[in-house]
């Protein structure tokens, strides 16, 4: 497999990240005078699942055995929003979303395989249109490519992407470069900003990671990393979902729905390469011989000694647990790298001061809470996504914002800190002064989440649509389509979600002001998908609507 240059302004520079050079010729003319605009740059880099848990900045458990120091950089800089989360647990809404400022029922983009209208407005194109460099490097996934979006220069991932040798699309057509997908996302950004950008112009620069999106793999240089550690199983691994009808249903638990080929790469028996369970070969397939075998060579022992050992259901559960956090968190590793190189590109470059740099992920992830992995719900561990935020004189190095915020906020922000007027659409606010001092006054005390789709099939999870409110004590959560309930947590002495109390009388009081609460919010966001909140769950018409609604967004009707 060849390694080819995208298009001849993106070509690969492997791993450079020093700066411009200083040489230049010097004219015997007077130079022009050039009025540089010193609005700040943005940096927006984002991952793909990364679990908040997964992230040393925010004090885990998970975080003290797999630290993540140049995540961890950006909270030292600046700022770790302890309360933030997403609209959607979904990875194309959620992008969308991050673009528009809208929920996902106002941008129309409900479920992943809709077609996002590139026409669409979004905040890049509108501070590109102000005078800034705008360029995206990895993953879009919100159709074929950001063609029309305002992006003024990008080359992105196929759909998912792969981890090896991906195709990457540019304006000039698509090719497959080799090499580990996280590593040439860099490669392009830092190409980017060191060879391509303006000195005379402020730069909103995306770099979008695949990982650690499923199937977790990790760099050739990290697969062994975390092989032999012990991390600590989850105390609701074992989860028999009592009380929780929707919990109960789903399919995307690590013991019985990874697939163990793809996912867990299991092999056969001992002594074998033979993979288990593994629909998508695509995956391993498109990987070179010499990569293959340094891959599934490094995990060989270790499947060896899973094969030969008499495990019990239990025991294999929980070797399946250890292995998804082997690969989930050697993912991340490559990530955490990619960070520090360009936090070094902008301290080399003098950037730094002048240039906003955000982590996030399109949501969290479930590293076995409930014996999950993927998102979906609005419990907690998909519910919050990281957030962090540094800038250089404006958000206090080290601070941590408890202030809840949601990802309809990110482009009322960045207009904000652009010096651009708000816009009425967008259903968030501007991070700004919760960033940079306390948050005003009239700060959201609840945020709204509805996941709108129910697909049931492989892969698809059978996670039930619903929607809720969680506040700083209290979750309130109506499910609808598929399972028709209620839940209600307290969240002070059950923050594991583990009993629904929406019958215990002692709460029916906090569950009606809930619901009141929940309703204005649907009103204020103008969501009126689903039954509503007042509707008897046993109306048919209430039923009715919530099958119809939820199929909607799934696409198996109309939407």
């Amino acid at each position: 497999m060849k390694k080819v240059a995208i298009i001849a302004p993106l070509a690969l520079v492997g791993c450079a990240t020093a700066p411009p050079s200083t040489d230049a010729f010097v004219s015997s003319t007077v130079a022009p005078v050039v009025v540089v605009d010193k609005r700040p740059n943005i940096i927006f880099i984002m991952s793909d699942d990364h679990a908040q848990t997964a992230i040393s900045a925010y004090g885990t458990e998970i975080g003290k055995i797999a630290p993540t120091p140049n995540i961890d950089r950006i909270a030292r800089n600046g700022a770790v929003f302890e309360n933030s989360y997403v609209t959607n647990s979904l990875c194309g809404p959620s992008r969308a979303t991050m673009l528009t400022g809208m929920f996902s029922h106002m941008h129309g983009f409900t479920k992943n395989g809709q077609a996002f209208d590139n026409a669409s407005w979004n905040w890049v194109r509108e501070l590109g249109n102000s005078g800034y460099q705008t360029a995206l490097f990895g993953k879009w996934h919100l159709n074929y490519s950001p063609e029309g979006s305002g992006i003024q220069t990008w080359a992105v991932l196929d759909d998912q992407g792969k981890y090896y040798n991906p195709d990457i699309i540019t304006p000039k057509g698509r090719q497959v470069i080799e090499g580990y997908a996280t590593d040439i996302t860099t490669d392009l950004t830092i190409d980017w900003l060191t060879h391509q950008r303006k000195t005379d112009q402020p730069f909103v620069l995306m770099m979008h990671h695949k990982a650690p999106h499923r199937n977790f793999m990790p760099a050739i240089r990290h697969i062994q990393k975390y092989i032999g550690t012990e991390f600590p199983i989850p105390t609701n691994y074992f989860d028999h979902y009592d009380g929780r009808p929707a919990a109960a249903a789903q399919e995307m638990t690590i013991a019985q729905d990874m697939y163990e080929g793809h996912d867990l790469k299991m092999t056969t028996k001992e002594g074998s390469g033979e993979l288990r369970f593994n629909p998508w070969t695509d995956d391993f397939d498109r990987m070179t011989p010499a990569q293959r075998e340094a891959y599934f060579g490094a995990l060989q022992p270790s499947n060896d000694a899973m094969n030969s050992a008499d495990m019990s259901a239990r025991e294999m559960a929980i070797w399946k647990y250890q292995r998804y956090m082997d690969e989930y968190l050697g993912t991340v590793a490559a990530v955490d790298e990619s960070v520090g190189r360009v936090l070094d590109w902008l301290e080399r470059s003098g950037e730094m001061d002048n240039t906003i740099v955000v982590y996030t992920s399109d949501q969290g992830f479930y590293l076995g809470e409930h014996g999950w992995f993927d998102k979906r719900f609005m419990y907690e561990q998909s519910l919050r996504t990281p957030f962090l935020m540094q800038y250089p004189g404006h958000i206090p190095a080290g601070s941590r914002v408890e202030a809840p915020i949601q990802n309809i906020d990110y482009a009322a922000t960045f207009l904000d800190y652009a010096k651009l007027p708000p816009r009425a659409e967008i259903q968030g606010r501007s991070l700004r002064a919760a960033a940079e001092g306390p948050p005003p006054a009239d700060w959201r005390d609840a945020i709204y989440y509805h996941y709108y789709e129910y697909v049931r099939g492989p892969g698809n999870h059978a996670v039930s649509a619903h929607y809720g409110i969680r506040s700083d004590k209290y979750k309130l959560i109506r499910f609808y389509g598929h399972v028709n309930a209620w839940e209600f947590y307290d969240l002070a002495s059950d923050p594991d979600e583990m009993h629904n109390l929406i019958d215990d009388p002692a709460m029916q009081s906090q569950i009606d002001a809930m619901k009141r609460h929940l309703a204005d919010l649907r009103i204020h966001y103008r969501d009126n998908s689903g039954p509503a909140v007042a509707e008897p769950l046993a109306s048919p018409a209430a039923m009715a609507r919530g099958q119809r609604d939820a199929e909607g967004a799934a696409g198996l009707h109309h939407h």
